[in-house]
């Protein structure tokens, strides 16, 4: 009785202290995501300063029950350890983790088959991460590979691609030449010199390698310089749908729709995009779609396999170029006159297939092998202004590389031997075009093109911290033309074999901390005519276009200064090209191709980013600038045109002076804005040098919030304008233009805005 009478109080005393204790127990929830990637981070370890842990889950997400907690403490491997004053019980949590800065420095480069840190890498490059890529519509790569020095990009027409290493843009009138461009290490640069890089849409791409000048010794002939893009790739862990629409001026609409599925040893992304466009001018709207199936499976611990599907179906129309007097009355017009655009239907019908496979196979842990094998299928439909072309290209290709690392001694070394192949086929004909239709028939005919190398490459890791690297290639191109039939002169067969050429390229690397290091190198460039500047557009044949062939000298210096706040990359070159090739165009608009002499190319690159902020925990959590400069001293060294001499002129299309800048803000809470602008110095059109196009300075910016819902949605909605300034210029010169029509103008002032959805599975 007595025991029953004390045990009513204590489980009165009980139930009136147990509310108080439950509402001393402060529960804190939220999602940790990468700072970058803003995806989940699963196993990130949450500290309280009372002692009480939790770990995150797939989804990024933690809950955590602490009295009296005053901090938490987020710590996963590889990522700053990032420490919240003071958080909210009672609020959803979003935690950015910054991946740290000895990890950033680690960035592998894949170029030159190194697969060294960006601090051990000798050699002239430039990095576009997937960020920098997002930070516009994504309508087109132009205005992301522009932000890096040396580089230019332009489109003479939405989709209408032509891209600029150094100059060498002096050859292209349309289209890609003299730079080679690999996906996932495949060749995508076909056989006879050119590259359909416009099938391709931006969200395909997740990171891109631009290595500048000869890089002859690994990638074959080429004087231009390399590009490598790397596809898209579900993260490891990553199981989500996305959707995603943006809308913007001009009619402007793109849709995106993926799904992808990451494990640790294998990754499957299925994307699909659509793009439609009314376009700025008259005759120049783009409706394109691309699938991309993008895998990679890791069976066992010694072999790793790589496919890629990549479909693309584009249409895009011509508005051809404009004299000075048109261009400043009314951008907006198409080319007129008797064979306009408008009334030719002047554009180009796109549709390919490109499917490649890779392995890597590790032998030992010192001995392995990559091999890629691809094959394409195109068909191009091209009514032009004065004539139509109707062509089909079959091709397939291969590339393989061995690896062998070894100790000599005290000194670590790298041999590399490898090969790379290509052979397409291609059945070309020129009709008239009768108003968009085609006409009769002016040649058919059928091209083999053939080319390949084999390289060899050795570095070597020497005491005081050097990297020395030999390389040498022996490159050879083929060109078998049979013309079938042509009205004027009949049919004949045409084979051009450019002989067997030897590149070789030297570099030595010095570290001199463990964040800072040198470089310099010489190398030599061959690069052989393409078909198409061999058979130009009106069926004629330029039997005596010689090869180029030039030699580079580059100083550089690259690193981390001030606590890693700042990054710079420094360059300095020189380019001596012999057998220029420059175009020019005939009265009826169709470029002729010729070598003219030689060409002196100085020039300095320089890249500088400095993060003033970087605290995850803080309401603003990111504040960098960054800044990238080109200064180009091209001048054509020996150059006569017929009774005229123009040596010491300025090389044509080269703007001496660009510079591109940038501002990042990020929130903790998600939101986002960035800056960017761009000056670009005036530019001689023709190689007389007596046009130049205005020099100009653009301005863009994009603004929008990332939210991640609950445990399994994500949100983006976002907006942005280009061309702040509302500049007149011209983003895709045609250089030696025939009766003044070099002005192709771009967009003024436009505006666009979007969302994208995820979902995780």
């Amino acid at each position: 009785m007595i025991a029953r009478l004390l045990l009513y109080p204590l489980l009165l005393l009980l139930i009136f202290l147990l509310p108080r204790v439950l509402w001393a127990q402060s529960l804190y929830s939220g999602y940790v995501l990468d700072a970058k990637s803003e995806l989940p981070l699963e196993g990130v370890t949450v500290t309280a300063s009372t002692g009480a842990q939790a770990i995150s889950n797939e989804n990024g997400y933690f809950s955590l029950a602490a009295e009296g907690a005053d901090k938490l403490v987020f710590s996963y491997v590889g990522y700053r350890t990032t420490t919240m004053e003071f958080p909210a019980p009672d609020e959803e949590l979003r935690v950015l983790l910054q991946p740290d800065a000895e990890r950033l420095q680690e960035v592998v480069i894949t170029g030159y088959e190194s697969n060294r840190p960006l601090l051990q890498t000798a050699g002239a490059l430039s990095l576009i991460e997937r960020e920098a890529i997002e930070r516009f519509d994504e309508g087109s790569i132009v205005r992301a590979v522009n932000t890096v020095p040396g580089v230019r990009m332009e489109e003479r027409a939405p989709a209408s691609y032509r891209l600029s290493i150094r100059g060498s843009t002096l050859r292209s009138p349309y289209g890609i030449r003299n730079v080679k461009v690999y996906f996932d290490g495949i060749p995508f640069t076909e056989a006879n010199g050119t590259t359909a890089l416009n099938l391709l849409d931006a969200a395909n791409i997740g990171r891109i390698e631009i290595l500048k000048g000869p890089t002859a010794s690994i990638y074959g002939a080429g004087t231009g310089g390399t590009v490598l893009l790397e596809p898209r790739r579900a993260l490891p862990g990553e199981k989500q749908l996305q959707s995603g629409t943006t809308i913007g001026s001009y009619g402007f609409r793109r849709h995106t729709a993926a799904a992808s599925i990451g494990a640790e040893n294998s990754s499957l992304l299925v994307q699909y995009t659509r793009q439609q466009y009314d376009g700025y001018r008259e005759q120049s709207a783009i409706d394109r779609d691309v699938l991309l199936i993008s895998s990679i499976f890791t069976p066992s611990d010694k072999r790793t396999v790589s496919a890629n599907l990549l479909y693309s179906n584009l249409y895009y129309e011509l508005p051809g170029g404009l004299t000075k007097e048109q261009f400043e009355q009314n951008p907006r017009q198409a080319r007129g006159g008797m064979f306009s655009s408008v009334k030719q239907n002047a554009s180009l019908d796109l549709e390919g297939i490109n499917v490649g496979l890779k392995q890597e196979y590790r032998f030992t842990g010192d001995f392995r092998n990559t091999t890629a094998l691809y094959g394409l299928h195109k068909f191009k439909d091209n009514p032009f202004n004065t004539d139509y072309e109707r062509n089909t290209n079959q091709e397939f290709g291969g590339r393989t590389s061995f690896v062998y690392d070894a100790d000599l001694g005290s000194i670590g070394a790298a041999f590399t031997l490898g090969g790379e192949f290509q052979r397409g086929f291609e059945t070309a004909r020129t009709y008239d075009n009768n108003s968009g239709i085609p006409g009769s028939l002016r040649t058919d005919d059928e091209v083999v093109a053939k080319s390949g190398f084999v390289f060899a490459q050795a570095e070597f890791e020497l005491p005081a911290s050097f990297i020395a690297t030999a390389a040498l290639s022996l490159n050879d191109t083929q060109y078998e033309i049979t013309r079938l039939q042509q009205v004027s002169s009949g049919d004949y067969r045409f084979i051009r074999n450019f002989e067997a050429v030897l590149s070789p390229r030297v570099a030595l690397l010095k570290q001199l901390t463990n964040k800072i290091s040198v470089h310099g190198s010489v190398s030599s460039g061959f690069s052989p005519p393409t078909e198409e500047e061999i058979l130009t557009s009106d069926g004629t044949l330029n039997e005596d276009l010689e090869a180029e062939k030039g030699t580079n000298y580059e100083l550089g210096i690259r690193g981390f200064a001030l606590a890693d706040r700042l990054s710079f990359d420094v360059i300095a070159f020189y380019f001596r090209l012999k057998e220029t090739i420059v175009s020019r165009q005939d009265v009826s608009s169709v470029a002729v191709f010729r070598n003219v002499g030689s060409t002196d190319q100085k020039g300095l690159e320089a890249s500088v980013g400095y993060t003033l902020l970087d605290e995850p925990e803080q309401p603003i959590s990111l504040l960098k600038v960054w800044s990238s400069y080109t200064y180009s001293h091209f001048r054509f060294d020996e150059y006569q045109k017929d009774e005229e001499d123009l040596s010491g002129n300025k090389l044509t299309g080269v703007a001496p002076h660009v510079l591109t800048s940038g501002l990042d803000l990020n929130t903790r809470f998600g939101l986002y804005l960035n800056f960017t602008s761009n000056y670009v110095d005036e530019i001689p059109l023709n190689d007389e040098n007596t046009v130049y196009a205005d020099s100009y300075f653009i301005l863009g910016a994009r603004v929008g919030l990332k939210r991640q819902l609950h445990q399994r949605w994500g949100l983006e909605v976002f907006a942005g304008i280009d061309n702040l300034t509302d500049e007149k210029y011209s983003l895709g010169n045609d250089l030696n233009a025939f009766g003044g029509r070099y002005f192709q103008p771009a967009p003024d002032r436009n505006y666009y805005g979007g969302i994208n959805l995820s979902y995780r599975l």
